[in-house]
């Protein structure tokens, strides 16, 4: 779906809590802790790389003043996040409107409980092999 007419985050009125002259900031929700963002373009946009740079721009401005306001108050940190999954169907946990996550986090919080402190062993050591590989896509 990638009709603005449909997309929830095209027009979002009443929920945009901050915004510049590209971006603007709402509340998740869902959300998956207290003071997570949704920070966005105001135009309709699915891909990252189609972001203009005034676009980008203005997203990590909203992104650094909402991290500099929700530090010591909702958490000791945040986690930036921005997920591009076009394999998923739109539905209530995603939207085709490109978002970035801001996630307020504290040690041994909420995620961490719950999620987290299972992902330990999804690590793996990058060997030499791999990271040649994918070295060679960036050139």
């Amino acid at each position: 779906m990638s009709d603005t007419i449909d997309c929830p985050f095209c027009n979002p009125q009443e929920r945009v809590l901050l915004e510049n002259g590209q971006a603007q900031a709402i509340l998740s929700d869902p959300r998956k802790v207290p003071g997570h963002f949704l920070v966005m373009p105001k135009r309709h946009v699915e891909k990252p790389w189609e972001l203009t740079e005034i676009e980008l721009t203005n997203i990590f401005a909203l992104i650094a003043d909402i991290e500099q306001r929700v530090i010591g108050h909702l958490g000791e940190g945040c986690d930036i996040r921005q997920n591009y999954r076009p394999y998923l169907k739109q539905d209530a946990l995603k939207v085709n409107h490109l978002t970035f996550h801001v996630i307020p986090r504290s040690q041994d919080d909420y995620l961490y409980s719950v999620s987290e402190k299972y992902e330990e062993g999804l690590f793996a050591e990058l060997d030499d092999a791999e990271r040649d590989a994918v070295a060679k896509l960036l050139k």
